[in-house]
């Protein structure tokens, strides 16, 4: 690692401060995929604190996806594609923003539809049912990540259609309104639409990685969405932790 000013948030938790410095060493390029991170010895030495407080550090990183950590060699920054970790339902504009890029949004399509048969079964509808319907296209620093194709419940989110999601996430505005309480995944490759190739701007050949999500709230379905993702420039990562 280059010799460079470490310039510390004080008012941070110690772990907060150490994560901070490592992850503004890899936005800046200092530090490149697959570099050595400081070890925990080093992070103790260098700032002064103690052993857990390093561990914790790059722990987190770790879950966070920035690095990679490998018993009895070390710890490297990771890939530098960007990811999503599977199990959770995140924000797509706060994982952006995490990675230090900007997030921008494309509204596509707003509008109310009629429910076909599938939806009416996975969202537990009544027949002749409408849907609310976006497709939101998502950047970072202004290149497609993300296409968005969503249903949601009218009467537990009954001003979707008046939102602005090119200024917040349908993310945002369903957690305001409709807090979730269970989450479905299930993840699949597949070869995209033409028009979903279009919006992405993925070859023909290049197949989308895709999250199809089914969420609960107030013991009902409130949204349906399948999230696509460019095949080659994307990951999913999945973190389970043994609750014994």
């Amino acid at each position: 690692m280059k010799d460079s000013p470490i310039v510390i948030d004080t008012a941070q938790p110690r772990y907060r401060q150490i994560k901070d410095h490592i992850v503004q060493l890899i936005n800046t390029g200092e530090l490149q995929p697959n570099d050595r991170v400081p070890s925990e010895h080093s992070l103790v030495k260098t700032f002064g604190i103690a052993r857990m407080t390093a561990h914790r550090a790059l722990r987190e990183l770790s879950e966070e996806g920035y690095v990679t950590r490998l018993a009895g060699v070390g710890t490297f920054v990771a890939d530098a594609r960007p990811h999503s970790d599977v199990l959770k339902v995140r924000n797509i504009a706060d994982e952006i923003r995490a990675r230090g890029h900007v997030h921008s949004a494309e509204v596509i399509a707003l509008h109310e539809v009629r429910a076909d048969q599938q939806r009416i079964d996975r969202m537990e509808l009544r027949p002749g049912s409408k849907l609310f319907h976006s497709l939101i296209l998502h950047l970072e620093s202004g290149k497609p990540i993300q296409l968005e194709d969503r249903y949601v419940c009218p009467t537990l989110a009954p001003e979707y259609l008046d939102q602005n999601f090119a200024e917040i996430t349908p993310n945002v505005y369903l957690t305001r309104v409709a807090p979730l309480h269970t989450a479905e995944h299930v993840v699949r490759a597949t070869m995209p639409s033409e028009e979903t190739r279009k919006h992405l701007k993925v070859s023909k050949l290049e197949p989308c990685l895709v999250i199809r999500r089914r969420t609960w709230s107030q013991g009902r379905p409130v949204s349906l969405a399948e999230l696509y993702h460019p095949g080659d420039a994307y990951e999913l990562i999945g973190t389970m932790v043994n609750a014994k």
